[in-house]
């Protein structure tokens, strides 16, 4: 996790100093830090906050970027299903994109095996300690930091690694690509709504090939 901690930690300053500059004050900057804890949708609801969007459309924006936690949660319960609820929900706050990648790596078998949970926490060690020490130093230094040092196009570097990592067959390359042509083409339709379309768009294709796929096999 510390290589690509340095990439998130980019990412983690430009949501920090994002949250101040849209106009929360520090207090609640830091509060929505550490309960959100989730930087590509603290950045899509800011600017919808910003806009005075009706709170349906802030809620339904976040949580359409941060659907992908969804699976990340029902692949991860085959391997910590067995554990308390309290533990659980704990490890649900902590997950992150890079900490998911490099957990299947680790662990491809999906069953619950001997080091998979110390894994799993030293991982979210770094990757939440590294998140939140840099979301923190963008809200204190927020006036500070100059707009030329490009910190936005390091973030955006950061997460094109992560989905990188994550497209190992053809037909999730087929999905990207779909997700990212929609993106394009809808960028101009108000309320960030092009992330919605983009999902939608990806969603529908992957079950299309999914479900093909499967009438293959059979």
């Amino acid at each position: 996790m510390a290589g690509p901690a340095l990439g998130l930690a980019a990412w983690g300053l430009v949501t920090g100093v994002a949250m101040v500059k849209s106009g929360l004050t520090v207090a609640q900057a830091l509060g929505m830090a550490l309960l959100v804890f989730a930087g590509s949708a603290q950045l899509t609801a800011l600017p919808l906050m910003m806009a005075q969007a009706p709170f349906w459309v802030i809620a339904a924006a976040a949580f359409c970027v941060n659907l992908r936690f969804v699976i990340f949660s029902a692949k991860w319960r085959l391997y910590f299903g067995h554990l308390p609820r309290a533990r659980r929900l704990l490890m649900g706050y902590l997950a992150g994109d890079l900490t998911f990648v490099n957990f299947l790596r680790r662990f491809p078998v999906a069953e619950p095996g001997p080091g998979q949970a110390p894994y799993f926490w030293g991982a979210v060690a770094v990757n939440w300690g590294a998140w939140q020490a840099a979301s923190v130093v963008g809200i204190v230094a927020a006036h500070d930091i100059p707009a030329h040092w490009g910190l936005g196009f390091a973030g955006v570097l950061a997460l094109l690694g992560m989905a990188y990592a994550l497209l190992q067959e053809r037909a999730q390359w087929i999905v990207a690509g779909v997700a990212a042509a929609v993106a394009l083409l809808a960028y101009h339709l108000p309320l960030k709504l092009y992330i919605m379309a983009a999902i939608v768009a990806a969603g529908a294709v992957g079950w299309a090939l999914d479900r093909r796929g499967s009438d293959e096999r059979r």
